[in-house]
């Protein structure tokens, strides 16, 4: 029976139950020998996805910007398998000089159907990670949690941005002014919306809204249209070592190099003729400044912009983005508590080959980094669906070696995937 001061046991825990934790369980079960009592996917929402999902829901995705070949399975074209064996071929959206996208739709459903094939549920476990320290054995590491501690030989930190959404300064503590991530209701009767951003985001959301309400979408610079994140190269490890690796680790430059080859807030072309007929039937209008005040105005909400004009709203949503998950106080603790090494603008030092972070004296340490917090090594595509697949390619192997090098036996061996008291 398991209780508050009990020990959970793992070969191999997941901190992030997203995209990146999903898919990266099952290449640790497909390529390493792990056994699956042996992971275990440590995540506080009620099923694993769901911060996906509730985000996607409340900006208006349609479809992913992704490609039909990059999603949570590890079968490169399962998702495209699932669609023809289901009748749903036309959910992959096709696009000009790209390959075909899945529906938002779609794309969940091949996921629920990935995660009840291959029981990944029952690798969850409901927890917030409070901290993540070494062994007091020096046998691996421990994550003290919400639900009581774990010891584990290897950690993968797949955390996303961490869930701290970047809010301007001039919004602070002002009442009509939500976040599109953070408790927003997209169904409230309202009949003029003020979209702050101008990326992929703030265009679904303001296409959206426009079917039923007056939409402003400010932009503080002139929209701009790629395709996907960054371009193609980026998705192919032989170019990002070419392109990325030549740079010393954690250096300004690699951080310059990411920067430059990250399409940050840009708006996918297919989305173009949404933008005009909204504009012409003068549901959608697109504006360009930066706010210089804000303010209540007899239940609305009025922003000043730097140029002059006004805008007036009953509300106003942020698609903004995310603050930089480089300086979220959770990594900062990890990275102060296990020595870890940090390089420009904090970011992770990790191997290249195996995307372990570095400690400051050189030691080894199992822990190992995907999405965001991997933009230095993975590239421009770390946060997205692609850098999931591309941090698999690394980490899985790594993990492989220490294990075999350490003479780990699987679960039935050990006393991994048990509880042991403390």
């Amino acid at each position: 029976m398991t209780t508050r001061n009990s020990t959970r046991k793992f070969g191999c825990t997941i901190v992030g139950g997203g995209i990146h934790g999903t898919y990266l369980a099952q290449r640790l079960l497909d390529d390493t020998p792990i056994d699956r009592s042996d992971v275990c996917i440590v995540d506080p929402h009620d099923r694993l996805l769901a911060s996906f999902r509730q985000k996607a829901s409340a900006c208006g995705m349609e479809a992913l910007r992704s490609t039909f070949v990059h999603h949570v399975g590890t079968e490169p074209f399962g998702l495209e398998s699932y669609a023809e064996a289901n009748d749903r071929e036309d959910e992959l959206v096709p696009t000009v000089d790209y390959p075909d996208r899945p529906s938002l739709d779609l794309f969940l459903d091949y996921s629920e159907y990935v995660i009840e094939r291959k029981d990944l549920g029952s690798l969850h476990y409901r927890a917030v990670v409070d901290g993540i320290y070494e062994h007091p054995d020096a046998t691996g590491l421990r994550l003290e949690t919400t639900a009581g501690p774990i010891d584990t030989d290897h950690c993968v930190l797949a955390i996303g941005h961490g869930g701290r959404y970047h809010w301007p300064d001039w919004a602070a503590d002002l009442d009509g002014v939500e976040h599109v991530w953070e408790g927003f209701d997209p169904d409230a009767s309202v009949d003029r919306t003020v979209v702050v951003g101008g990326g992929i985001t703030a265009a679904q959301l303001a296409c959206e809204l426009s079917e039923t309400q007056s939409v402003a979408l400010l932009s503080r610079h002139p929209i701009e249209w790629e395709v996907s994140e960054a371009d193609p190269p980026w998705i192919n490890w032989s170019h990002i070592e070419r392109t990325l690796h030549v740079h010393p680790p954690g250096s300004s430059d690699r951080f310059e190099v990411v920067s430059d080859a990250r399409h940050t807030a840009t708006v996918p072309p297919y989305l173009y003729d949404e933008f005009e007929d909204r504009t012409d039937d003068g549901v959608l209008v697109l504006t360009e400044g930066t706010v210089d005040s804000a303010s209540d105005d007899d239940e609305s909400v009025r922003l000043s912009l730097d140029h002059g004009l006004q805008l007036l709203g009953d509300r106003v949503v942020l698609a903004t983005g995310f603050e930089p998950v480089f300086e979220h106080p959770f990594v900062d603790r990890i990275a102060d508590e296990l020595e870890l090494a940090r390089g420009y603008r904090g970011t992770p030092v990790l191997d290249d080959d195996t995307l372990a972070w570095q400690r400051d004296d050189g030691r080894s340490v199992p822990l190992y980094v995907s999405g965001a917090l991997a933009l230095g090594t993975v590239g421009p595509y770390a946060p997205n669906v692609p850098g999931a697949r591309r941090a698999g390619d690394r980490i899985a192997p790594a993990i492989a070696r220490r294990r075999r090098r350490s003479g780990a036996g699987s679960a039935s061996e050990s006393v991994h995937g048990t509880e042991v008291s403390d």
